[in-house]
């Protein structure tokens, strides 16, 4: 059966992160996604190593083909511009202009293919007094008020220890890519293109902070694991040294909560007998949740969980997850095989039912796929590529 996304074709410049996962997703659907590398470095991505071992790259370049190309040199952006008629997606991470300054911006690559999607991901976004800074994740991480909020209360500022702003970025860009490809195949034909700012991203799933700060003054700050939701919610210790979180994110499961664990009597007390009234009093409640968790051990914790259908669960590490029943019985991890070996990944996400996605292969070799694009679909001879990787260009 046809892949959903079969047939689109996709030009990816990007580097890193979200870019990379973007591809990841339209290529895991069918799409046939093409990366273009700077000759003899590659996207960075590949420099991210566990060991020896690039794993980032073999899987966030999974289901892509690789070809190298000086988009700086002449006959590279000549090269580009042949290229993009044969495509129905553009996807950069460029600093905004730099496309441009290469006579390779929005107009001409539109003059050359007036279908085309060009998707341009940046840091700050494509206009505005910022739109020249450096852009990575991290610095949009810190400005959006995601470090300021996550931490303790007594404590500095964190970052996630992970690509958090890239990744959300990649799935608004996957969600407006396809929302642009539907609008030109059904409506009026017609490219577009795409602005997603790793700021704006990140900033979306904070929560209602613009309505919260305009209306109210209010300046969320760092609490810890607590929520100003609900209460209980954190992540308590165990008597053997384990960690058990626990969300009571509704009033029935608190109250379920406190009693299973012998603290119904709590409901009793003003101070925890409401939502509201708990949350207020959310530091004392702690304490008395972290005695009652603190003397039993995870096992002992886990038994109450599963009898009082409490929602709490064991605080898991990748090694926990391999081995987890309920994810292997959904396939979570697949063996992706190549002539490089074999990389452990995550399986495609989400399933579909009538037109499930598909991993291929892993993310290839650099420049692995320059014959088939350059020699059989543009029609460069022997000689031309010989000469072309002579000048580093390919």
């Amino acid at each position: 059966m046809p892949k959903p996304l079969a047939g689109i074709r996709v030009l990816d410049l990007s580097r890193l992160v979200a870019g990379g996962m973007l591809g990841m997703l339209l290529g895991d659907f069918g799409a046939d996604v093409v990366k273009v590398e700077q000759p003899g470095r590659g996207d960075p991505l590949r420099t991210w190593t566990t060991g020896d071992r690039p794993y980032w790259w073999r899987v966030y370049g999974r289901n892509k083909r690789s070809i190298t190309l000086n988009m700086a040199h002449p006959r590279g952006r000549h090269l580009l511009l042949h290229l993009v008629p044969r495509f129905d997606v553009l996807v950069e991470s460029f600093v905004p202009g730099k496309l441009e300054s290469w006579g390779l911006g929005p107009d001409a690559l539109l003059e050359r293919n007036p279908k085309l999607v060009i998707v341009r991901i940046s840091g700050w976004g494509q206009d505005g007094p910022y739109r020249d800074r450096p852009g990575f994740g991290t610095l949009v991480e810190a400005a959006s008020g995601l470090a300021a909020m996550t931490g303790e209360p007594d404590g500095p500022p964190l970052l996630p220890p992970f690509p958090m702003a890239d990744m959300y970025a990649a799935l608004y860009a996957a969600s407006a890519t396809l929302m642009a490809l539907y609008h030109r195949d059904v409506h009026d034909g017609s490219g577009q293109v795409i602005d997603v700012a790793l700021f704006e991203a990140i900033f979306s799933v904070l929560g209602p902070l613009a309505a919260e700060y305009a209306e109210l003054g209010v300046v969320r700050t760092r609490q810890g694991s607590r929520s100003r939701n609900a209460a209980p919610r954190g992540i308590y210790r165990t008597a053997d040294g384990e960690y058990l979180a626990v969300s009571a994110s509704t009033p029935d499961t608190a109250e379920r909560f406190l009693r299973a664990y012998g603290l119904g009597y709590l409901l009793e007390d003003p101070r925890f007998a409401t939502n509201e009234a708990r949350v207020r009093h959310a530091r004392e409640l702690d304490r008395l949740v972290e005695e009652a968790i603190a003397s039993r051990t995870l096992e002992e914790n886990r038994q109450i969980i599963e009898r009082h259908r409490l929602t709490a669960v064991p605080v898991q590490t990748i090694a926990d997850i391999a081995r987890d029943p309920h994810w292997q019985a959904r396939g979570l991890f697949l063996d992706v095989v190549d002539e490089q070996g074999f990389v452990r990944m995550h399986r495609v996400i989400p399933l579909l039912s009538e037109t499930p996605g598909e991993i291929r292969h892993p993310g290839p070799a650099l420049g692995a796929d320059n014959d088939a694009i350059y020699r059989d679909e543009l029609g460069l001879s022997d000689e031309e590529l010989q000469e072309l990787r002579a000048e580093g260009i390919i």
